[in-house]
């Protein structure tokens, strides 16, 4: 009886040890420093290209990259939600989508050090863990795997958040790992993923550049090792673009091989952070035998900017920032909160930060765990409630057209399947299901409109 009782308090105790600590994730702030509220549509933002805006406002547009006010009103607004998070995460991309004959190198040194120094006076005592994007570099997407006047630069911005032993590893490659600030067993892993993108041309034949594949297996092997838990961060995820079918962002060679990692070390991986996309979404990863082993999330960016890649429909966002609640023990996500601007509100009426949706209570579910967050996409398949509701939050609640069956299967299988070949499986298995789906529907409403008549 004695044992009984010290085995139930022992369950008790251990299921009331977590202790809940927050952080703020931030990404894609893309500040265009020439946005300009003006009746003229051609000269509101060279973000917009040749587009012409005929709608400016003080906080932003659609077709435009963030004005200033924009961005510091996201910074505020995680000051006024929560303003003691035990560390940022910012995963990149802060300059504008023009040219890079219109950028140059200073130019964009100028506003890495600009928003970097926004953060430091509204967050003066966080500890920031910070990733460049395919943007903070001249010329764009080309981010080099070796020590560059760039990434010397930004390590110096950076200094008050870096260690001494990760500038060296930032100079020589834009990546570096830090045990994670009053939490001794977690660890942050930030990664150059710019360094496998389709667009850069420095690594298009290198097997792994600035040995940085190399090094992220030592390091969780290490971490493994210390019996320490990690999160990985970075810019560009690896897997396929929901909003373009076929659009992947890894060369296939370095997206193979970051499956194959993830796969080897999920045991000392929490949680991976990425952004890039703008819009807010996660991937899976699955073992060989098919159990979920770890979940990538991709948050929302503050920039509204409606992207150009061609195929996309409606490609633009409302602005959105993440605030994550985890287990400080074990580094176990438990819940994550995106917060929002309506931006057609904000320039009609006032800004005005608001919780979009929290994930255990929109998609019923106990927390941000793998096997949680699978259960999640089961329910974005299967329930046509659940998928719309996803599809909304995907773009910050800014497109509210209804997700109908090929942009289910655009969804399902890039958050399923980050491998290449399983991708395409899963577009051939899922566009049938889809059929079976629309073919039992219709089978239904003309039995149900046969029993009305008849």
């Amino acid at each position: 009886m004695k044992s009984l009782i010290f085995l139930l308090f022992a369950l008790c105790k251990g299921f009331s040890s977590a202790e809940r600590g927050y952080f703020w994730h931030l990404t894609d702030l893309h500040l265009d420093p020439n946005y300009t509220v003006t009746s003229d549509p051609k000269r509101v933002c060279p973000s917009a290209g040749d587009q012409l805006v005929t709608d400016a406002g003080k906080w932003g547009n659609y077709l435009c990259d963030s004005p200033l006010a924009l961005i510091n009103s996201s910074i505020l607004a995680m000051r006024n939600i929560q303003p003691d998070p035990d560390f940022i995460l910012w995963t990149g991309d802060d300059t504008p989508h023009v040219s890079d004959e219109n950028l140059g190198e200073d130019a964009v040194l100028k506003i890495v050090e600009q928003l970097t120094k926004v953060i430091q006076e509204v967050f003066p005592t966080t500890k920031v863990y910070s990733a460049l994007g395919n943007h903070d570099f001249h010329p764009k997407n080309q981010l080099p795997p070796q020590n560059n006047s760039i990434y010397t630069r930004i390590a110096q911005f950076w200094s008050p958040w870096l260690n001494n032993e990760s500038i060296p590893s930032f100079q020589k490659g834009a990546f570096y790992r830090e045990d994670i600030v009053n939490i001794s067993a977690g660890r942050v892993i930030v990664l150059n993923t710019n360094l496998y993108y389709d667009s850069n041309r420095d690594t298009a034949n290198l097997d792994d550049p600035g040995d940085q594949l190399k090094w992220l297996e030592d390091e969780l092997t290490s971490a493994s090792q210390q019996l320490k838990k990690v999160y990985l961060v970075g810019h560009v995820p690896p897997g396929y673009f929901e909003k373009k079918r076929g659009k992947p962002w890894f060369r296939e060679n370095f997206n193979k091989r970051y499956v194959e990692i993830i796969q080897k070390h999920h045991n000392v991986i929490q949680g991976q952070f990425f952004g890039h996309h703008h819009t807010d979404s996660f991937r899976m990863f699955y073992s060989n035998s098919g159990n979920p082993i770890s979940t990538m999330f991709i948050a929302p960016g503050v920039s509204p900017w409606k992207t150009t890649l061609p195929g996309v429909d409606n490609g633009a966002n409302n602005p959105g920032i993440r605030l994550f609640e985890y287990d400080r023990n074990s580094l176990q996500v438990l819940d994550m909160v995106t917060y929002y601007l309506n931006l057609t509100f904000a320039n009609n009426v006032a800004p005005r930060w608001e919780k979009e949706y929290r994930l255990t209570e929109a998609f019923q579910v106990s927390d941000g765990s793998a096997q949680s967050m699978n259960n999640v996409l089961k329910k974005i398949a299967d329930d046509p409630c659940y998928l719309q509701k996803y599809y909304e939050y995907n773009s910050v609640s800014y497109d509210r057209n209804t997700c109908e069956d090929n942009c289910r299967v655009d969804h399902v299988c890039a958050i399923r399947e980050v491998d290449f070949t399983k991708y395409d499986e899963c577009l051939k298995t899922e566009s049938s299901s889809s059929m079976i789906l629309v073919q039992k529907t219709l089978i239904s409403l003309l039995l149900s409109i046969y029993v009305f008549l008849f």
